[in-house]
């Protein structure tokens, strides 16, 4: 009296399925597309314009280091992958040129203290 008979469907389904599957790809596709754009396309742009600064670094350059020293190159070779920086008066040390964060050109004037 409450309860209603309940009737199999057909298999009707079926004739779309591959059109089905391809929906539901959809939204996978659009998100890993967004992401990229986003994403991975923005870091790889900033890591190979940090790559062509550190490659062009020369002597008189000042830069500053992964952990924050700041100092002035005094021998750098292109295909050295080292770099000579002189921290304060007589104080010299090497680094690699992956280490370092920025490179400030060598033209910049001392402000006048």
């Amino acid at each position: 009296m409450f309860s209603s008979p309940a009737f199999a469907q057909t298999a009707a389904g079926a004739q779309g399925g591959a059109a089905t599957a391809f929906i539901q790809f959809v939204p996978l596709i659009l998100i890993f597309v967004i992401f990229y754009f986003l994403m991975i396309r923005p870091q790889q742009k900033r890591m190979k314009e940090h790559r062509a600064m550190i490659d062009a670094v020369k002597k008189g350059d000042t830069v500053v280091t992964g952990g924050g020293l700041i100092g002035r190159v005094t021998r750098a070779a292109a295909d050295d992958p080292e770099v000579e920086v002189e921290l304060a008066p007589n104080v010299r040390v090497k680094l690699v040129k992956g280490t370092l964060q920025e490179v400030r050109q060598s033209g910049a004037k001392p402000a006048n203290d």
